[in-house]
């Protein structure tokens, strides 16, 4: 990730007073994850969405990964998914295997590897305590 937790950006938060909204299906438009990360052959993608600048800052997203190339990510913040469709296979450095598959929640804390396995499949809706990434926007 290039930017803290803290920095102050220009960006279209979705939180706005007063009350509720709704986004409906397929209004944020996920980017291809292959060339941000250098690995060619990945089939992943994603989009960061920021909900709140404040001091806890607040993120949601989507993320889907089709069967491809595995690849690994360092979670510099606390992140929540939620399966909402296939699955994610996954692995920590020690080597353990996690199945996550619709339905599922996974928590990732702060500052560990996570190596998303090349069969994995699945989409994923999440919500992370930091600003949005600018390359995942």
């Amino acid at each position: 990730m290039s930017q803290s937790a803290t920095e102050s950006t220009n960006y279209n938060y979705l939180s706005k007073e007063p009350g509720i909204q709704i986004f409906k299906a397929g209004t944020f438009q996920k980017k291809e994850l292959n060339d941000y990360l250098g690995i060619p052959a990945l089939k992943s993608q994603i989009i960061d969405v920021p909900v709140t600048s404040k001091e806890n800052a607040i993120t949601i997203g989507y993320f889907d990964m089709q069967p491809g190339e595995e690849f690994e990510f360092v979670y510099e913040f606390l992140e929540v998914k939620f399966v909402t469709k296939g699955k994610f296979i996954l692995r920590d450095e020690q080597g353990n295997k996690y199945v996550a598959k619709k339905g599922d929640v996974v928590v990732f804390t702060p500052n560990k590897k996570v190596i998303f396995d090349a069969e994995s499949e699945g989409e994923a809706f999440y919500t992370a305590h930091r600003i949005p990434e600018p390359s995942f926007m």
